[in-house]
């Protein structure tokens, strides 16, 4: 569980995420105010990828920047942890 990625031999998947930002303190309706205008995030996002590439010698896997994804994980591992902010759970 603390070994490090390039000791398991790991694999990276990079999707970008503006919900991530989501502020769900007020209203009915996340507020995304926070996250970076695609504008400004869309050259961070591309920079990210080879510098990734460049630390750990490996082609990193993408999605595509703003698209409308399906993603759907695969806990493969000793340990899966849920956290619900709403009951500090």
């Amino acid at each position: 569980m603390n070994t490090a990625l390039i000791a398991r031999k790991g694999e990276i998947l990079v999707v970008s995420q503006f919900t991530l930002q989501a502020e769900t303190k007020k209203g009915n309706r996340p507020s995304y105010t926070k996250a970076a205008k695609p504008d400004i995030a869309f050259p961070l996002y591309e920079k990210f990828i080879p510098t990734l590439e460049k630390e750990f010698d490996k082609k990193v896997q993408t999605g595509v920047f703003g698209a409308d994804m399906k993603v759907a994980p695969v806990n493969d591992g000793p340990v899966t942890i849920v956290m619900d902010s709403k009951n500090k759970e």
